[in-house]
């Protein structure tokens, strides 16, 4: 007989302690009975939609940003959704603004993650001034997604210079973002995003060198191109950067008739995702032109959905 059944009968017996009164070990046991329940019942990883999969329609008025979060749980069922800057840029510290925003959110139940900034300077530049003023213009967006409720901003590593400066420069001015994060508890992390951040042993080694357990990265499945015809093997980069990884990009372009991606084999990125511990939002990431933008998203979601439930039978 288990400990749990033995205790539950003394419990009920009123042998294991006062009439009534379940025995400590009992409690203990359902304690770890319930938890480890609600471990096998949580999934491998949940999905959140990234504001760049509605690219066009933002940017052709079909879509405002203020609906996107109530556009992401009523048109796609994901509740929980990722920012561009790009989108909301002059309301950076228009704390009325965000704050409609996250009552928008709120009201359609769904969870703010992160926000992905682009356009506010290079933090990996070879002048110090440069680096420095990029810095600050980051500040903003700290501020604006601890208000949000965000964990992360997301930025990029690009700059000038040898491999070796750039990740000196890189790591210094991540560092750095890093301690204003902390002030916030906002994580700043990086993504592949062309040039040297496509190659994943170096953002790796950036990671390294800035040395903040508030700098991380974003490993996105399709940003390997570092420049003209010179790609970085997708599966390699991805494994190099979920050591760090605090958010993960689904990136798709294509589907085929039996619903893959042309470019990426799921199945074999997600094993990678998985395998290296990752719990969090894997977020659909569609850009792709064969596809409408609401097919592009559904497809994505449907795979990853498709590949969890077979990784989750293994």
């Amino acid at each position: 007989m288990g400990l749990a059944r033995r205790e539950l009968l003394l419990g009920a017996a009123g042998l294991g302690g006062a009439p009534g009164v379940l025995a400590p070990g009992l409690l203990a046991a359902l304690g770890r009975a319930a938890a480890v329940q609600q471990a096998a019942a949580a999934p491998l990883f949940d999905i959140s939609l990234a504001q760049w999969s509605l690219h066009r329609a933002l940017r052709g008025g079909e879509q405002q940003h203020l609906d996107f979060a109530r556009t992401a749980r009523e048109q796609y069922g994901i509740l929980a959704v990722e920012y561009v800057n790009s989108f909301f840029k002059e309301h950076a510290t228009d704390f009325a603004y965000l704050a409609d925003m996250k009552q928008r959110a709120a009201d359609a139940g769904v969870k703010s993650l992160l926000i992905m900034i682009d356009g506010e300077g290079a933090l990996a530049a070879a002048d110090e001034a440069e680096r420095r003023t990029a810095i600050q213009n980051h500040f903003k967006w700290i501020a604006a997604a601890a208000f949000l409720g965000c964990h992360s901003i997301r930025v990029n590593a690009a700059g000038a210079g040898t491999p070796d400066e750039q990740k000196a420069h890189a790591a210094d001015s991540l560092h750095r973002l890093g301690e204003l994060g902390d002030s916030y508890g906002i994580n700043v992390i990086v993504e592949n995003h062309g040039g040297l951040s496509s190659n994943g042993a170096w953002l790796a080694s950036v990671m390294v060198a800035a040395d903040h357990p508030r700098v991380g990265t974003l490993p996105d499945f399709g940003n390997f191109q570092i420049a003209g015809n010179e790609w970085y093997d997708r599966y390699k980069g991805v494994t190099e950067l979920m050591p760090y990884a605090r958010a993960v990009s689904a990136k798709s372009h294509e589907f085929d008739d039996q619903g893959n991606e042309t470019r990426t084999d799921y199945r074999k990125m997600m094993q990678i995702v998985v395998a290296a511990g990752y719990k969090g939002f894997v977020g659909v990431e569609y850009e792709g032109e064969k596809h409408t933008e609401p097919e592009g998203i559904r497809l994505t979601k449907q795979l990853l959905e498709r590949v969890r439930s077979e990784l989750t039978s293994r």
